[in-house]
């Protein structure tokens, strides 16, 4: 099917298909209680959440609990059976399968690099910092990755896709994930899931229960749920197609393009046996007896790679999907005394993991001399007949075990509150406390440690007997160093590589978080039109990372290619906010309403900012509301922007100066200068509910994001062709050694402005079957979700780039034009099954370079699923991505397109 044709489909399905529930995307869950029964079941007994009673619902758009209160901002709703689909393993897989998300990272989008496993959410690709998320209305210290919140536990998702700062405070530019979870739970859960893809990898198995009930005569309630995940991860790039060792490199002179990505695409100044590269020798590797045999060469790209051959490639030494294993635990008490509730909560999560993470190798950089003790005297008579008193040769070290990353990620948060009111239930208030702690311990094994490699390379024939030894024990008989044979697979003595490699590397980063906030709301007093809602409050929190148990290596950067570093650093801030909504006219053909709301912050590191939000509602007939607002977001740098560590990376560059590609080293990190960055996001839409078509809702609105100072970290490609667009602060973080780059320092900075618009749609249809004939047992639900996203822009002041329709994986800010999905599902009181389309737009790998082979065509995926409910038993199957499509040529792994490939999983679980 033609892209076009798809973006039509997608278009009439969003016009005419359903949301069962979370369409009416106002927030007013209660207008449809039939879409709410079904989709979110525990919509109306989330209680404990801050504000909300009985007879109210948390509105995640505003602070104002008012029933009846329409936000002007567009809240979606994700709750029962929706949570359920795909069977994803965690709550931001979930997430990502709606259009508004960019899956910026997530377990399956695992590049090799150090934040692999983690889940948070990304709201308009604006980065997952951008996005706040909550849980039950406060921050707290799992909020980078999901994961941390037991499943099991979450009544329903509120997603506020535009600005909340004025609400929620830094960090809700992009939006608010409000977490919710089932305050009202009663009863024991105990489940378990599994899943696997069709080519027999990708297995995945977890257990999780749930627990609670009431005690002292219904006043004190406790909750507690724990899961456990194990995920083995795709270690074997080359199983999937277009995923093995796929790159993109220089094409030959004359070509009608600069560059293409191809598949096999391998190093051809290394090998595993060692390969010669200069000299009368060049062009022959090592086998493992030490003698030399012809390499076998591919059709050679430049000096560093060619295309087949018997090479290896960077690729063929990282997963495709990283391995984790995660356990997490939430549990929560509440006694109610009079008015007023008391609660106390505390989570724990751990998640744990250790892959390879390429092999070490020296490639066309290692110098040999012809009196190396270990080369053959047949060797060494052919180089004393050329002349040659040395050679250069590569080598990629697989035998001598990968570079192998290992990290252990803890969180420990625990908050204590009260939620109440006086005066006859007219005033109601809330107060919290909570403390939580991340702890990150991270370790790189099998390094090799520069100055010690080198020593032990540099081998000499010993004076007394002739035996290898170190160059340096001739001047120094106690060195600890060990002759290393690099000639051959299997060859060298494992002290020697004791010596040159080390597993030492490590380093524990803790980040701690401390949270207090106030808020009162009520009615003060009415107007013509009804009463006049207000919220206002005081927050505080408190930032604060720091590091342990650096190992001295790193400390003294002797690690050829990743060392760790220290990081220290904090900051607190001190907020004030206040809103109000303002009924203007109350008629049965309109009810009108003002909103606004505003907010001073006081940070320690970078003085006083304020935001504010305006919003206007109306509602006609009780069947169309119509919202706008305009809103002044803020959002001051995060630890990691401003103090993180260096982190590295390895990755394929094409630089604009020389049209030649080769590999480079890019170091990020934070940056303690960084400015708060400034949006302003306007809003405009509304939803439609007709009154002669019961169970049908209609949602539109437009988004409008402009954020100047933007704090970003660009990728090492985009600094290189921004340099060459003549960007010359950038041009500052690139290091070149004889005119080719070597090194781009990609760390945190203010771009001058980060600027997107787009539209999202939504559509919901509920049908009891009983409408057409009184014996059809239960319901279709239709649903469909859109966003057309026509602009996504960086303008750094010099160079001004439009990101959308780059969706190739090396794109910081490459989004979809289109994306979308619909569903079909058939609920009764035992059976249900859902069938679900998947829509992602394509567009070219990088707009900005000359790739021969540039454009990547839109994908389609179709889900099925099944779920049987026999009592307390509901036994449920998922297959997803049903036809097995193909990933798009990728060279590190893909966020927007499916990687793994068809996917099989069971789920049962039984309540008691």
């Amino acid at each position: 099917m033609k892209t076009m044709d798809l973006r039509r489909l997608m278009m009439l399905t969003t016009a005419a298909v359903a949301v069962s529930a979370s369409a009416a995307a106002n927030a007013q869950v209660a207008t449809d209680a039939t879409a709410q029964a079904e989709t979110v079941p525990a919509a109306a007994s989330d209680e404990d959440a801050p504000g909300e009673s009985d007879a109210e619902i948390l509105v995640t758009g505003s602070r104002i609990d008012r029933a009846g209160f329409d936000a002007p901002t567009p809240t979606t709703i994700i709750g029962g059976d929706d949570l359920l689909k795909g069977n994803r393993p965690s709550i931001a897989q979930v997430l990502n399968d709606l259009p508004q998300f960019r899956a910026s990272t997530t377990p399956v989008t695992n590049f090799s690099g150090t934040a692999s496993g983690s889940s948070p959410a990304d709201l308009r690709g604006l980065g997952t910092s951008r996005t706040l998320t909550l849980l039950n209305g406060r921050r707290f210290t799992g909020a980078g990755d999901l994961n941390s919140v037991p499943q099991g536990l979450i009544s329903r998702v509120e997603v506020v896709t535009g600005g909340a700062s004025a609400a929620w405070g830094s960090g809700a530019v992009g939006g608010v994930v409000n977490i919710l979870l089932d305050s009202k739970l009663q009863g024991v859960t105990i489940g378990a899931q599994t899943g696997f893809s069709s080519r027999g990898d990708a297995f995945r198995y977890g257990f999780d229960a749930t627990f609670g009930t009431r005690f002292a005569g219904d006043a004190g309630h406790f909750m507690i749920g724990a899961q456990y995940f194990n995920d083995h991860g795709v270690l074997d790039r080359d199983s999937r197609p277009n995923l093995g060792s796929t790159t993109l490199y220089t094409n030959p002179a004359g070509s009608a393009h600069a560059f293409v990505i191809a598949r096999d695409v391998n190093y051809s100044n290394a090998s595993v046996g060692g390969l010669i590269t200069t000299g009368v020798l060049a062009g022959q590797t090592f086998n493992n007896d030490g003698t030399l045999r012809p390499f076998q060469f591919g059709s050679p790209r430049g000096s560093q790679v060619m295309v087949g051959g018997e090479g290896t490639s960077l690729r063929d030494e990282t997963a495709l999907a990283a391995p984790y294993e995660r356990l997490n635990g939430y549990a929560r008490a509440s006694f109610e005394v009079g008015d007023a509730k008391f609660w106390v909560d505390g989570s724990y999560s751990r998640m744990s993991a250790e892959y390879p993470f390429y092999a070490e190798s020296n490639r066309d950089n290692i110098t040999v001399s012809r009196d190396n003790p270990f080369l053959s005297p047949t060797i060494r008579n052919r180089l004393i007949a050329a002349g040659q008193t040395s050679f250069r040769m590569g080598r990629v070290f697989e035998d001598y075990g990968y570079r192998t990353f290992g990290y252990t990620r803890e969180t420990i948060d625990a908050a204590i509150g009260v939620d109440g009111s006086f005066a006859d239930g007219k005033w109601r208030y809330s107060a919290y406390y909570g403390h939580g702690q991340l702890s990150d311990d991270r370790g790189y094994l099998n390094q090799k440690v520069t100055a010690n490699f080198n020593r032990a390379i540099d081998v000499v024939a010993s004076p007394n007997g002739g035996a290898p030894i170190c160059r340096i024990a001739l001047t120094d008989p106690t060195t600890a160093c060990r002759p290393l044979n690099v000639f051959g697979e299997g060859n060298a003595d494992p002290a020697a590589i004791a010596y040159a490699f080390s597993s030492a590397a490590h380093v524990r980063n803790t980040t701690k978080l401390d949270t207090a906030a106030v808020s009162l709301r009520g009615d003060p007093f009415s107007l013509w039109a009804g009463p006049v809602s207000i919220a206002i409050g005081a927050e505080a929190r408190w930032e604060s990372i720091g590091s342990s148990g650096l190992d001295p290596l790193s400390a003294a950067q002797a690690f050829t290619t990743f060392n760790f570093s220290s990081i220290e650093g904090g900051f607190d801030v001190k907020e004030g906010f206040g809103e109000i909504a303002i009924p203007l006219l109350d008629h049965d053909f309109s009810k009108l309403e003002l909103s606004a709301a505003g907010r001073y912050s006081h940070y320690s590191n970078t003085g006083n900012v304020t935001s504010w939000k305006l919003g206007l509602t109306d509602r006609i007939f009780d069947d169309l509301l119509l919202r706008v607002s305009r809103s002044r977001d803020i959002r001051s740098g995060s630890l990691t922007e401003l103090f993180n560590t260096r982190s590295t990376t390895q990755s394929n560059i094409a630089d604009p100066l020389t049209q030649t590609t080769y590999q480079i080293v890019t170091f990020g990190g934070g940056n303690p200068a960084l400015d708060p960055e400034i949006g302003q996001t306007t809003t405009i839409g509304g939803t439609y509910s007709p009154s002669f078509a019961p169970g049908l809702n209609l949602s539109v609105d437009y988004f409008d994001i402009r954020l100047k100072g933007a704090i970003a970290t660009l990728s090492g490609q985009d600094i290189v062709t921004r340099c060459a667009n003549g960007n010359a602060a950038l041009c500052s973080q690139i290091v070149r050694a004889n005119g080719v780059i070597t090194t781009v320092f990609a760390t945190f900075v203010n771009l001058a402005e980060y600027r997107t618009h787009g539209i999202d749609f939504e559509a919901s249809y509920v049908l009891p079957l009983n409408k057409l004939s009184a014996s059809m047992p239960g319901t279709l639900r239709f649903r469909g979700l859109a966003t057309y996203v026509p602009s996504l822009t960086t303008d750094d002041g010099v160079s001004k780039i439009e990101y959308v329709g780059d969706v190739g994986e090396a794109v910081p800010f490459g989004t979809p034009q289109w994306r979308g999905t619909a569903s079909v599902t058939y609920q009764d009181e035992v059976f249900s099954a859902d069938a679900r389309l998947r829509y992602v737009d394509g567009g070219v790998w990088n707009h900005l370079l000359d790739i021969e082979n540039n454009a990547i065509s839109a994908r389609t995926y179709f889900d099925l699923g099944a779920r049987v409910r026999i009592k307390e038993l509901t036994l449920s199957a998922n297959v997803n991505n049903v036809f097995d499509i193909d990933p798009p040529l990728t060279t590190t792994g893909q966020i927007h397109y499916d990687q793994i490939g068809r996917y099989f999983s069971m789920a049962a679980k039984i309540s008691f």
